[in-house]
């Protein structure tokens, strides 16, 4: 049978061969990913339809496909009858067997590949003895150790390992003397789509950005209070801070809907629904998963969809209905230790908020100096649709459900 490309949607006009992780004339089991698709948005997965082989490898490594192409033929049947009916196509060995019985993630493949270590010969510490890239790089670390005295130590083997994308960097000229060695690479499909639309959202948005700062000691006093008794009633579900901004940004958007709008051509869209996209990292470049209908989420479903998100795109199991749409973005640069920045519109939304370090300052309360903990925000809009009055009082909202969440609540 044939192995064709999945049936793209519409906002997707193609993809590309990232990486097989099968060759011609190897067995494999049911559901075992064959081949990674790179497209604009996520990375799509193609599995085997049944245990059997893939006899003939079509579309190559780095090769642009269309929906429905055929990528490759697939041989139905058991290990037993594959090895069988290829005598002379070469059979599969026992040892070839075990290897692709081996439970391992694509990545642990790969790196056990390049590496030269026998899959299953590797103690698996994952789900269900899933055999992980750091597995990979223990053990791979344990026959260098054996082999050669005084070895780099996990922790910095694991520092430079280089994080390519799919494909192998191609060095440029000769080190020589001087050390100073380059590495071209080409550029993902993800991250030519992120710089595409980061050029296109400052060429053709009047962005601008406003800034103020928020005191967060009412919502860290608030979360350290319940965060033990919140994680009981919520099925181990943490208590952090990005619910409360996603929970403050939809209240002040429904008292500001212009930063909630969209324009499409000469007309303005105003959402009735607060889909809020929230930025995270991934190997492979900054996605924005969304969070549907955030208005009728709770604090402990915000959590906990955020950190299945997080896990997703870590992964690369994003789907691209989680990364469609969204009115609104939140972008937590806090987390890498970022105090102040400008996000860039997330087009076609018009406004976007930026989160920052929590950071102890002193500041004047109430004619007396003290120590607080203290957050930058900026949020960058579309000054065609916002005006700045509007944008200064939406985040000046924002603050005041932080500084006081009662008034998330009390809806006041």
């Amino acid at each position: 049978m044939d192995i064709k490309a999945p049936d793209f949607p519409e906002s997707i006009a193609d993809g590309e061969i990232a990486q097989w992780h099968v060759v011609e004339q190897e067995f494999v089991h049911r559901d075992q990913i064959l081949v990674e698709i790179e497209t604009d948005k996520v990375v799509l997965e193609v599995v085997a339809p049944a245990d059997g082989k893939v006899t003939s490898i079509l579309k190559t490594t780095g090769e642009t496909i269309l929906s429905e192409d055929v990528l490759a033929v697939f041989e139905v049947g058991t290990d037993h009858q594959t090895v069988g009916n290829s005598e002379d196509a070469g059979a599969v060995t026992n040892e070839a067997a075990t290897e692709v019985a081996t439970r391992a993630s694509p990545s642990a493949r790969k790196l056990a590949s390049e590496r030269n270590v026998p899959i299953s010969g590797v103690a698996g510490t994952g789900k269900g003895g899933l055999v992980t890239r750091g597995d990979v790089l223990k053990q791979a670390q344990a026959r260098d150790e054996a082999a050669t005295p005084g070895a780099v130590p996990l922790s910095q083997l694991e520092e430079q390992e280089p994080k390519q994308p799919p494909g192998k960097p191609e060095p440029v000229g000769n080190a020589g003397d001087t050390g100073r060695v380059e590495r071209r690479v080409p550029m993902t499909r993800l991250r030519r789509s992120i710089a595409q639309r980061l050029v296109e959202a400052q060429q053709t948005a009047a962005m601008l950005t406003t800034f103020n700062e928020v005191d967060m000691q009412a919502v860290m006093e608030l979360r350290s209070k319940y965060k033990e008794a919140f994680a009981q009633a919520h099925g181990g579900v943490r208590l952090g801070f990005m619910s409360f901004f996603v929970r403050a940004c939809v209240e002040a958007l429904k008292r500001f809907p212009g930063v909630n709008a969209s324009i499409d051509g000469s007309d303005i869209v105003y959402h009735g629904y607060q889909d809020i996209g929230v930025a995270v990292g991934s190997p492979r470049g900054l996605v924005v998963p969304v969070l549907r209908d955030a208005d009728s989420l709770g604090l402990a479903e915000i959590e906990e969809r955020v950190k299945v998100f997080g896990d997703k795109a870590r992964d690369g199991k994003l789907t691209i209905e989680e990364i469609t749409g969204g009115t609104f973005t939140l972008s937590n640069g806090g987390i890498f230790g970022s105090l102040l920045s400008t996000p860039i519109l997330n087009p076609p939304q018009t406004g976007i908020l930026g989160m920052h370090k929590i950071q102890e300052r002193p500041i004047a309360v109430n004619g007396t100096v003290v120590i607080r903990p203290m957050m930058y925000l900026a949020l960058s809009y579309d000054h065609r649709l916002i005006d700045g009055q509007e944008a200064v009082r939406f985040l000046v909202t924002v603050k005041e459900f932080l500084e006081d969440p009662a008034k998330i609540l009390l809806d006041i």
